[in-house]
């Protein structure tokens, strides 16, 4: 059997993976951060653009396994957001290699993505953090790309995408639905 501890040299040290800004702490997910991610996973403002159907604990598990396997594999992952002052637990931002079944392909590019509880949407956190996870990216990607999908009825992600920089590359499906790729060219920091 395989104990966590026995596994821990493989994964980078985790506060070497934290991000601060202003208002905000980004920092690697924690078996401590199941219920802040199964509540705003199981909300129906968050899930609109993404599936429309509520994540079970069995689902959003598996999300917080998938995050770790990310940064134990590719050296990137997701980052749970909490707000500097409260500590209190506002979303989750990230990159992934998904290997979605998607035309164009998005293999080799980084994904950005972000879902913040809908409590505190309009108060420009989602923006700052995915600023934040760029500038993290800028520095360990000087030449890399990155891509977002964004459904195009969701106004506020797309917002924040063209804040950040995205641009509209095509749109297309993907699992059946209307879906916009963009993506950002690599800005060297």
């Amino acid at each position: 059997m395989i104990r966590a501890n026995s596994i821990a040299h493989l994964m980078p040290s985790t506060h070497l993976m934290q991000l601060a800004t202003e208002r905000l702490i980004l920092r690697p997910h924690n078996v401590d951060d199941f219920l802040d991610s199964y509540a705003m996973w199981s909300d129906s403002g968050v899930i609109r653009y993404i599936g429309g159907k509520p994540f079970t604990r069995e689902e959003v598990w598996a999300r917080l396994l998938r995050y770790a396997g990310h940064w134990a594999m590719l050296g990137y992952g997701y980052w749970v957001v909490r707000e500097k002052a409260s500590g209190r637990f506002l979303g989750e931002v990230g990159f992934a290699d998904y290997h979605r079944d998607i035309e164009p392909s998005l293999l080799a590019t980084p994904e950005v993505g972000w879902a913040l509880d809908p409590a505190v949407h309009g108060h420009g956190f989602a923006t700052e953090a995915v600023r934040a996870a760029l500038s993290w990216a800028d520095a360990h990607w000087p030449d890399g790309e990155t891509a977002c999908i964004v459904a195009p009825d969701n106004e506020p992600s797309l917002r924040v995408a063209h804040k950040c920089g995205y641009r509209e590359q095509l749109r297309t499906t993907y699992k059946g639905l209307p879906t916009i790729v963009l993506r950002r060219p690599a800005e060297r920091a």
